[in-house]
């Protein structure tokens, strides 16, 4: 929307003159009041991971454009991944045959390292996700838009806590994956600013990337030892 310099109404896009005033149109963008600015700054995480595991469309364009969800995505990566290490812990520590000593160590161990791993997980499919969904299916977005978006998807990750209840567990954990994988779609899909579609493209060629990577870096480390 713009508006005349002269008399401040407003002018119809590609009007030569105002309609009001009849002078020469010079225009100025109209600069959004304070009342009309986002609301979300001042939206908590919980809030927001809710809205994330909602499947929110407008939850995923706000992070994208607030670079202080940058921290809140680190936070939501971590929590998922220290509730999947809860998870896979409580039922090592309920069912498993090793001493009680063992176990917490293992537990500890495992929950330092899994959320370690988390997190180089999160930056780098971001980056693979960033790389092919711009180059190659033309999407729109900073790399670190992007990687806010899918830190936040990662948000049903947190019902894999629940993986140690017997026989549901299982079931519970294939759930919380398929809603995870689901969320990561609709996040990679605001951000680059492309249909559905592409974003499902995206992420294959990234998983078929990250594998290529995975049994390039395997043959890599093997070979030595296949040489002796």
């Amino acid at each position: 929307m713009v508006r005349c310099v002269q008399c401040g109404n407003e002018i119809p896009e590609g009007a030569r003159f105002c309609p009001h005033c009849g002078a020469t149109v010079t225009v100025i963008p109209e600069k959004p009041k304070p009342t009309e600015l986002p609301k979300y700054k001042a939206e908590g995480l919980v809030s927001r991971m809710i809205r994330a595991a909602m499947l929110d469309e407008s939850l995923y364009e706000e992070v994208e454009i607030d670079p202080a969800a940058t921290m809140q995505a680190l936070i939501v990566v971590v929590i998922a991944s220290v509730c999947s290490g809860v998870g896979s812990g409580l039922d090592d520590l309920i069912f498993g045959s090793s001493s009680l000593q063992l176990k917490l160590f293992g537990f500890g161990i495992d929950l330092v390292v899994g959320s370690f791993l988390a997190l180089l997980g999160w930056g780098i499919w971001s980056f693979i996700t960033y790389f092919i969904g711009t180059s190659i299916f033309g999407g729109e977005a900073t790399y670190e838009e992007l990687l806010r978006c899918i830190g936040f998807s990662d948000t049903p990750g947190v019902l894999s806590i629940l993986s140690f209840i017997p026989v549901l567990g299982g079931l519970i954990a294939l759930v919380a994956w398929v809603w995870s994988l689901i969320a990561m779609i609709v996040a990679v899909r605001q951000a680059l600013d492309f249909s559905t579609g592409k974003a499902i493209l995206t992420c294959i060629v990234g998983w078929i990337a990250i594998i290529i990577i995975l049994v390039v870096i395997g043959v890599l480390i093997a070979l030595p030892f296949l040489l002796l």
